[in-house]
């Protein structure tokens, strides 16, 4: 089976600039920095950083989609480097407030029925 079966959300192609603090195992604040989506769906987010985001690590995300901005929490699934140096990071969601939760899902019905 492959990553994209296991899914439980279409993701769709996205690039929206995002801030993160990500939590080390005490869940003390380890790093915040700066990134970009590349893909998002309801349940999770490809994150691509500049600097590596270690595995087994908790991330508090807020997104900016157009005038709204989200915050969501997360778990880093896994982190590799791309082909230019950049850090992808995949991000399972865990927990959302309800209109975050809203702004994304409408986010994501607008952009699959805009023409490409």
């Amino acid at each position: 089976m492959t990553k994209e079966e296991k899914r439980k959300h279409l993701r769709i192609d996205s690039m929206h600039l995002l801030s993160y603090f990500y939590y080390d195992n005490d869940e003390d604040e380890a790093t915040q920095g700066m990134g970009r989506t590349l893909n998002v769906s309801e349940s999770g987010i490809l994150l691509e950083t500049h600097n590596p985001i270690g595995n087994a690590k908790n991330i508090r995300i807020t997104i900016g989609f157009d005038e709204d901005m989200v915050e969501i929490k997360g778990h880093v699934v896994y982190t590799k480097q791309n082909a230019d140096g950049k850090n992808e990071s995949g991000i399972e969601f865990f927990e959302m407030a309800e209109n975050a939760k809203k702004t994304l899902k409408q986010y994501i019905v607008i952009f699959n029925t805009e023409p490409k």
